[in-house]
């Protein structure tokens, strides 16, 4: 029976405390959600009440007393050595709540759980000049499964400038980076396969995995990137697919230098181990240029690259893409076709238009980045003193070591409206129990007012 960590119940949960109820109440509330959903299914095994007690930040009675009215109500069942575990419920969705944060806020709560950034100021103005070339397309049924030409070929020239060679047939435009991710799994990973990643990692990327039923295994990363010697072994034992961050890595901000590239393209060549490299935030370094990647270094054949225009311009736009050879690209466009057939060309002309902007883009989105990190970092060594992190090399986030448990501190944060990104999210074991990502982006005042709530 698949047994929780307290980590990813209080993931799951959300803001389960509600104003005015009873916190057992609440707790049970939020339980009996998660177990109609399928997100807590029959079989599954709860945390310890101990466990639990300590990642809500409630006393143990708490949990017990909500732990009793679900059993007292036939959804629950407790055995003595065996814990509790669910007994009755909807059949199981393959998830483990690392992109809950990715809902809508209430009224009043302050969102600290996501780096994804608010529209540049060269997005606002090309979207407000509106859709140009529509015409063309409006006398074609409006399906392009593989992206506008105009906009494939886009990318491939952007590519190639960034020296990354790229012809249009190597791009397949997708609805957002996470989709691309998603279906390049789905082509290279089946239930019960094993994925190597690096911990921590992009929480979206363990989603996917998570989803496709993969086993996943960490490989630790350190100040010069995975470790190349850990991963040597891992790769032993076969994995189906290799899923890193190589260029500015999500959360850490940090960089792989050449040489432990160029090993690590090495180590997976020899084995004939497949890649998926996320590159989206690749455009946000903290000096000229952009981050390097694992093109080059691994063949084409065994390189999926993953990239995103959020970063630089918008999120809402949903246009992503994925770069690979002509073989993994046709077997990643017909598995999108079962998915949404096509990527709106309202969507993929205003990307054209906004690809033309791309330098002054990157220009803003640096300068903004970077000011944004001195006022953030000011703002956490006046309210939170003995917090530590390393320098970073780019990305929207700090990776914070907090020097206690984050789950401690991130549930009562709920209830004081305010979210936050405890490292366990972005762990494949829930493990960086003391690490915390926070976002560069906000405003100083609105900052220090949900570290000061905190």
């Amino acid at each position: 029976m698949p047994k929780m960590d307290a980590a990813e119940l209080s993931r799951m949960l959300g803001d389960w405390a509600r104003p005015g109820r009873l916190l057992p109440d609440a707790l049970a509330a939020g339980l009996l959600e998660l177990i109609d959903a399928g997100f807590a299914p029959a079989g599954s095994v709860l945390p310890a009440q101990r466990d639990c007690a300590k990642a809500l930040g409630v006393s143990r009675s708490t949990v017990a007393s909500a732990f009793a009215e679900l059993e007292a109500r036939g959804y629950l069942a407790s055995t003595v050595g065996s814990g509790t575990r669910v007994r009755s419920g909807r059949a199981a969705v393959a998830t483990n709540g690392r992109l809950f944060s990715f809902t809508h806020s209430a009224p009043g709560v302050i969102d600290l759980s996501t780096g994804a950034l608010p529209a540049s100021e060269v997005a606002r103005r090309e979207l407000a000049t509106g859709v140009s070339g529509l015409d063309d397309y409006l006398e074609t049924d409006g399906y392009f499964p593989a992206g506008l030409p105009v906009l494939r070929q886009a990318i491939a020239d952007r590519l190639t400038r960034d020296g990354i060679p790229t012809v249009p047939q190597q791009i397949l435009i997708t609805s957002g980076a996470q989709q691309a991710t998603y279906l390049a799994m789905r082509t290279l990973v089946s239930p019960g396969d094993l994925a190597i990643v690096e911990d921590p990692t992009y929480r979206g990327g363990l989603e996917a995995l998570r989803t496709l039923g993969a086993r996943v295994q960490g490989v630790p990363l350190r100040s010069e990137g995975i470790d190349v010697d850990l991963l040597g072994h891992a790769l032993v034992r076969r994995p189906a697919v290799l899923y890193c961050q190589t260029g500015i890595h999500n959360p850490t901000g940090t960089t792989m230098p050449r040489g432990t590239r160029a090993e690590v393209g090495e180590l997976v060549n020899g084995a004939g181990t497949a890649v998926i490299e996320d590159c989206c935030s690749y455009d946000l370094t903290r000096g000229p240029g952009v981050a390097r990647t694992l093109a080059g270094h691994v063949g084409d054949d065994l390189l999926v690259m993953i990239g995103s225009l959020s970063k630089l311009f918008w999120g809402g736009l949903r246009v992503g893409w994925a770069r690979a050879g002509a073989s993994r690209i046709r077997q990643i466009l017909e598995l999108r076709k079962a998915q949404d057939l096509a990527t709106s060309v309202m969507s993929q002309l205003l990307a054209t238009q906004l690809l033309r902007h791309a330098v002054e883009a990157r220009r803003e989105r640096r300068q903004m980045l970077a000011s944004r990190l001195g006022s953030t970092q000011e703002v956490v060594r006046e309210i939170f003193p003995g917090w530590r992190w390393e320098p970073i090399r780019g990305g929207t986030g700090l990776w914070i070591d907090t020097g206690g448990d984050v789950l401690a501190l991130a549930e009562p944060a709920k209830r004081a409206k305010v979210r936050l990104a405890p490292g366990p999210s972005f762990s494949p074991q829930d493990g960086q129990r003391t690490m915390l990502r926070l976002p560069l982006w906000h405003d100083p005042q609105m900052l220090a007012e949900a570290l000061g709530r905190i």
